[in-house]
């Protein structure tokens, strides 16, 4: 049996980690140490890093609360890291040893959200396996709705229409560097009136974000007499495109705005990508479909696949013995 041992995150990390997810098979650079500590004041940082003697073999971005350890509250998606070579049996005794390590730790409560399968690099399901015989507990589920874009997608004649409707009233689309028009005129007062929320980026931290990951992180705007219509904040990875905000001028008449920009972004921009993922539709930790919006990404020809949340008991680190035959 390997020798594994558990270390929390400590700031001399920084390059080790990031190194890490550089190369391993199911992670993006949302779980890079930059992205996760812009906003590191809200959360109590509880990383963990994994080693086989000497080498780092996996990785858990996570923070505590009291005595629940988050896989991580500020992240899209989270879960256990590893790299190409890891084997369903090592992720196994990995997970077993993080189980352990958190008990120790008076964490009760592990709540573990995966990453979407389209974001693997290799399949990478192996944590599921584990959470299974850990006995945790499905506790939310997202629909995303995605486009394979090495297959044709038709889209519908409802968005056809749009589109058409989009060149008669002369929009262009821009790609731009500057959040504020879409933030400020666009996004917020749309999220206030809709939901009474604001976006989980302020505009100051997605420009930081933006500087960053100059590469990753892409704003597109529509608009008409150069005035801002619609936009998409869009973060971009390895395999997939995903549309982080989407929003349009809701006091304008329909203008066919975001059937013209996603038929630019599907078609033009994000081509070669493997996947676009428009994101979720849903609220109330899930239990709740946007009929109206999951119609929407649907008629672009996008299909469903789900984003699982669970929750495992920490004691339930035994249940992950004798389980090999």
């Amino acid at each position: 049996m390997k020798n594994y041992t558990v270390k929390l995150y400590q700031e001399t990390d920084y390059e080790k980690w990031n190194d890490f997810i550089g190369q391993a098979k199911n992670a993006t650079f949302l779980f890079h140490r930059d992205f996760m500590e812009y906003h590191k004041d809200r959360f109590e940082d509880f990383s963990l890093l994994v080693y086989e003697n000497e080498k780092l073999v996996s990785v858990l971005p996570a923070n505590r609360v009291n005595d629940v350890v988050y896989s991580h509250q500020g992240l899209t998606y989270g879960g256990l890291v590893y790299d190409e070579k890891a084997k369903l049996v090592s992720v196994i005794e990995i997970f077993k040893n993080i189980l352990i390590f958190f008990n120790e730790k008076a964490v009760v409560k592990l709540h573990l959200k995966t990453l979407p399968a389209i974001y693997h690099l290799k399949p990478s399901e192996e944590i599921q396996y584990a959470l299974f015989l850990a006995e945790a507990k499905l506790v939310r589920r997202d629909s995303l709705s995605v486009l394979n874009l090495s297959h044709e997608n038709k889209i519908s004649k409802i968005r056809r229409r749009g589109i058409q409707k989009a060149i008669l009233n002369d929009l262009i689309i821009r790609e731009e560097d500057d959040f504020e028009g879409f933030w400020n005129e666009i996004l917020i007062p749309n999220l206030d009136k809709k939901h009474k929320a604001k976006p989980v980026h302020t505009l100051e931290e997605i420009h930081l974000l933006k500087n960053i990951f100059p590469d990753n992180i892409r704003q597109f705007n529509v608009y008409q007499n150069d005035k801002i219509v619609a936009g998409t904040s869009v973060f971009e990875s390895k395999n997939v495109a995903h549309c982080q905000y989407i929003s349009k001028n809701e006091n304008q008449d329909n203008l066919g705005s975001l059937d013209f920009l996603f038929e630019f972004l599907i078609k033009e921009v994000f081509a070669e990508k493997q996947f676009f993922d428009f994101g979720i539709s849903n609220e109330n930790q899930g239990k709740k479909l946007n009929e109206g919006l999951s119609y929407w990404k649907e008629s672009f020809g996008a299909s469903t696949i789900v984003h699982d949340f669970y929750e495992v008991e920490t004691i339930n680190y035994g249940l992950l013995n004798n389980v090999l035959l």
